[in-house]
């Protein structure tokens, strides 16, 4: 086993491409506040939520973009006024980010009850992805840092015969930031050296700004839910820019 390393890998859009699942689980949430939005979510509202998916920092999210692009917003226009546009919803609907949590982690329960199989085809984790992480859980330690809620990690590593221990999941449930989690994981291995691998560049300038965070290596995954702007701010801030091709080669 080696010691020296320890990887922190954030989930979706560095494990899982859970876009297509996010994007029907959020219209699906939206559907039970906006009872004007149809039942089944059109095809071209999934391939919009898929360039929007960068801007989405928690899974809930997705029920205010799903339905900010029902209302015809752009893309474009959607990364411009993120912060107010959702803000405008809240107020509108009288609903609080705890809610749209609550209904979000429920809209997904309803879906694996009624079909896992069919939940679980709509994570696919990246190509090549699976093979890694078994192969890696063998002879170097790792965990997830992720804002999606674990139980829902769980039942994808399960699907995809990856073990990996209930306490090496930091997500939603726990209440703590990424950089505090990597906080915690300095002083509980205090002689490794971490390896934080994300794809959302506003988290790694949150860790990269932490004075405490110095000695973390951070890794900028571009396969991942970035956009081509932020690989040029990125490569600006000196993260270590990496394709899906070099992770699965990572020793």
């Amino acid at each position: 086993m080696n010691n020296s390393i320890l990887y922190a890998l954030d989930f979706d859009g560095v494990i899982c491409d859970s876009a297509v699942e996010t994007a029907i689980t959020g219209w699906k949430a939206a559907k039970a506040i906006w009872s004007d939005m149809p039942e089944a979510v059109p095809p071209a509202m999934i391939d919009k939520f898929r360039l929007a998916r960068p801007i989405i920092e928690t899974g809930y999210e997705a029920i205010l973009a799903m339905r900010l692009l029902y209302l015809g917003e752009t893309t474009e226009a959607i990364f411009s006024g993120y912060a107010g546009k959702i803000q405008n919803l809240l107020k509108q609907a009288q609903i609080t980010p705890e809610d749209l949590k609550k209904l979000f982690g429920e809209t997904r329960d309803a879906w694996i009850e009624s079909d896992l199989a069919d939940w679980i085809k709509m994570n696919p984790l990246f190509p090549g992805v699976a093979a890694k992480l078994q192969q890696l859980g063998q002879h170097t330690p790792w965990l997830i840092i992720t804002t999606k809620q674990e139980r829902f990690v769980k039942q994808i590593l399960k699907a995809n015969a990856i073990e990996l221990a209930d306490e090496r999941i930091f997500g939603l449930d726990r209440n703590i930031s990424k950089p505090e989690v990597l906080i915690q994981c300095l002083q509980t291995h205090p002689n490794q050296t971490i390896y934080f691998v994300e794809d959302r560049l506003p988290t790694l300038i949150n860790v990269q700004k932490n004075q405490q965070l110095t000695s973390v290596k951070l890794i900028f995954a571009l396969w991942g839910y970035n956009t081509a702007e932020d690989k040029a701010i990125a490569a600006q801030h000196g993260f270590i820019g990496q394709q899906l091709e070099g992770f699965l080669v990572l020793p």
